[in-house]
């Protein structure tokens, strides 16, 4: 690797033409650059192969139509969030590139094996199983990290995080120690998600901040719930929920119950994705996953003490 300074949303821009033509006429390609977005330390060769790379996997899964979403963001992984991660990796700031599509989406088995060299899904011919192996490989020989977001018939989203180019005046340190500390509160928050590993990480650490949280796996329990405790105040949902109503749908029929309930959406979908994607309307309160303890701890706060 020739890991360099870059500036990703040019590169993301410049390589906008390559990647449209790969996916074809029938699949849109929509690229959300980020004001103010850093620099990130990368092989900028490498980095443009995971993208070809992704959209190709994404164009696959998509099959006959769809649209592919890229999106930068800047990212600070805090202490307990790498804390909890099977590789190491260091915590501090990162840059942010998700590569969003509308296709049918991956099992937990079959997302649990996308990064082995020479897996694949696809039929004898159609795919070496090297493209997603490259992707991990090269990201990890820079010191990022990558997660996978995906749900049968919703869609993937893939997370790369490439460590910042810092410069001389600003360091991880600095930027870590200047990070302030979370609030919480005494409110009772109702944590909806069907996963039981996240519901557990979600409920934990807003039970660490004082908070008194309730917990379910699908929305028809969670309707139930909120009928019966009118000390709801907020409703933390997941988008993809399962037994066939989702996050929104629960969202609307909560707030039918309780017009004074506040909402809080999460998906492993970033912001521009989910709602182009049609899934959320646009301007809802949403925390994409994988998301930090003080991510959680603010997002939460500010949105109690928002006045309806």
């Amino acid at each position: 690797l020739d890991p360099k300074p870059l500036e990703i949303d040019r590169l993301i821009s410049n390589l906008a033409g390559l990647l449209q033509s790969t996916l074809g006429e029938a699949f849109d390609l929509e690229v959300v650059a980020r004001a103010g977005l850093w620099r990130a330390m990368a092989d900028p060769g490498e980095l443009e192969n995971a993208l070809i790379n992704l959209a190709v996997n994404a164009r696959d899964a998509m099959v006959d139509s769809g649209k592919l979403t890229i999106e930068t963001a800047n990212i600070f992984l805090d202490e307990t969030y790498v804390a909890g991660l099977p590789e190491p990796i260091e915590a501090g700031q990162y840059v942010l590139v998700a590569v969003s599509d509308t296709g049918h989406g991956m099992s937990p088995e079959t997302m649990e094996k996308v990064f082995e060299p020479f897996f694949t899904t696809k039929e004898i011919g159609k795919g070496t199983g090297l493209g997603l192996s490259q992707v991990y490989g090269f990201v990890r020989q820079t010191g990022g990290h990558v997660r996978i977001y995906s749900e049968i018939g919703q869609g993937t989203s893939v997370k790369l995080y490439l460590p910042r180019a810092m410069g001389e005046d600003d360091t991880q340190k600095s930027a870590a120690a200047a990070a302030p500390s979370p609030d919480g509160g005494l409110e009772t928050i109702l944590v909806v998600e069907d996963d039981p590993a996240l519901r557990t990480f979600s409920g934990n650490a807003l039970r660490e901040l004082g908070y008194r949280v309730i917990e379910a796996g699908s929305g028809n329990e969670s309707l139930e719930i909120i009928s019966c405790d009118p000390s709801i105040e907020l409703l933390f949902t997941d988008v993809v929920l399962p037994k066939g109503m989702n996050g929104r749908e629960l969202a609307n029929e909560a707030q039918r119950l309780r017009p004074d309930l506040k909402v809080l959406f999460t998906t492993g979908y970033t912001r521009n994705a989910i709602v182009h994607h049609g899934k959320l309307d646009a301007g809802v309160n949403l925390l994409s996953k994988p998301f930090t303890f003080g991510d959680l701890a603010a997002t939460v706060r500010k949105i109690l003490d928002q006045r309806l």
